[in-house]
């Protein structure tokens, strides 16, 4: 657990940094490329997790991580801790197919839980449409807006492997302060029940997919009110039937 920090086969070092949602300012990007050109980087590498690598000398690290925090960006983390969110750059802003705001919902995710310790490499996708293009099914935890402040969750996936495991669903229909209370309620269970250093898509398979099950009381109220009123509905309609059989 630490940061995103590995010496090269060269002998430089690879350092990540984070932005939220690889998303970057002007006054980002053009500060970055100062701090490259001043800081002796031989390279700077996009990563599939939305980090930017820069790749320099050993000795110019702390000038490194000093320029990157006066630009409001971050060093990234790796091991047994929450990663950075990987999130489209979904708003009415920055993409025309989001369905929902996601960058701001990714930018919470990632404020509240980077660097948290669980048991192993926990990572969070978030996807303003079904399309997708962030993998939320790779997952361990991947959210897709399905309609204004409207989200489906998955758990359990896990990319870049030899033996890919595609997430299932696990919730309907929350709204964004759900995500971020189903998200809190996952990582106790996953931290309660995982063994050293097992992957949630493997804990998962031993105890049994119940056992990350949310109560019904946890996702009610975070539901729009029509889904709510449907779901009462149908509650009644039960409990109706039930009457009659009795009777």
């Amino acid at each position: 657990m630490g940061d995103a920090i590995f010496v090269q086969k060269s002998g430089l070092l690879g350092v990540g940094i984070v932005a939220r949602c690889g998303v970057l300012t002007p006054n980002q990007l053009s500060g970055l490329a100062r701090l490259a050109q001043e800081l002796d980087c031989k390279a700077c590498k996009l990563t599939t997790r939305q980090t930017l690598i820069f790749l320099l000398p050993e000795d110019k690290l702390e000038a490194l991580r000093a320029g990157v925090e006066a630009l409001g960006l971050r060093i990234g983390v790796f091991g047994e801790i929450v990663r950075n969110v990987k999130a489209c750059a979904g708003s009415s802003e920055l993409c025309q197919r989001s369905l929902a705001d996601v960058y701001e919902l990714a930018g919470r995710l990632q404020d509240r839980f980077m660097n948290r310790p669980v048991p192993n490499d926990f990572k969070i996708s978030v996807a303003g449409c079904h399309r997708g293009c962030t993998e939320p099914f790779c997952a361990d935890y991947g959210v897709v807006a399905t309609g204004e402040d409207r989200y489906n969750v998955y758990l359990g996936g896990r990319g870049a492997s030899k033996k890919p495991v595609h997430a299932a669903l696990l919730a309907e229909g929350i709204n964004s302060e759900g995500v971020i209370a189903l998200l809190d309620y996952i990582l106790e269970r996953y931290t309660a029940l995982a063994q050293p250093k097992e992957r949630l898509c493997h804990t998962i398979s031993r105890v049994g997919w119940e056992a990350f099950q949310p109560p019904e009381e946890l996702l009610r109220k975070f539901r729009q009110e029509e889904e709510r009123d449907f779901l009462n509905f149908l509650a009644q309609v039960s409990m109706g039937e039930k009457i009659n059989n009795v009777g």
